[in-house]
């Protein structure tokens, strides 16, 4: 796994990684579960099949969370609070219109705390609340994932400083099974 860390912007370091496999992905996603805060909104965003399930799988793992985690493409929801942090997975890719976020009472998902892990965020827009973090996945050339991470607030900013510190020092691990 290549990992490089590069300011953007003068906003703060953002972490870019190699992802070779699927083992990968999902041991980034257990590494970012050891980052969070109670209270954190993370836009995913990546073509399909570009691994954003799976990095919130491994996420998951790293949580301690067993069960199974599918994409919430259909139930555009899928709350996981088997683990140390309430964390509620959505994705609107099937949204036709934006306004399907408020009709869907979605909206009272973002109050409170719990981690918010946010597919297809832009089809939502402008009703979906400032995130936190953005993540972005897509398929390498060579093979594999790319995945950056940039922080959009000061509380992501935290947690992105807390998954470059915990990346750097060590490879991730791999999530427990």
């Amino acid at each position: 796994m290549v990992f490089e860390v590069h300011p953007r912007n003068d906003s703060g370091p953002s972490a870019r990684l190699h992802l070779p496999d699927e083992d990968a992905t999902l041991a980034a996603g257990a590494r970012l579960a050891t980052a969070l805060p109670p209270r954190l909104t993370i836009l995913l965003r990546g073509d399909l099949g570009a691994g954003k399930t799976t990095l919130t799988r491994g996420l998951l793992r790293g949580l301690g969370f067993t069960g199974r985690v599918k994409s919430p493409t259909y139930t555009l929801v899928e709350p996981y609070k088997d683990s140390r942090i309430s964390v509620y997975h959505f994705d609107f890719y099937r949204f036709t219109h934006a306004e399907e976020f408020l009709e869907a009472g979605l909206d009272e998902y973002f109050e409170g705390d719990g981690v918010r892990l946010v597919e297809w965020p832009d089809r939502a827009h402008p009703y979906l609340p400032a995130a936190d973090l953005e993540v972005l996945l897509h398929v390498a050339p060579s093979g594999g994932r790319e995945l950056s991470l940039r922080a959009l607030s000061p509380e992501g900013q935290t947690c992105l400083n807390d998954f470059i510190a915990h990346t750097a020092t060590r490879p991730p691990a791999s999530p427990p099974s």
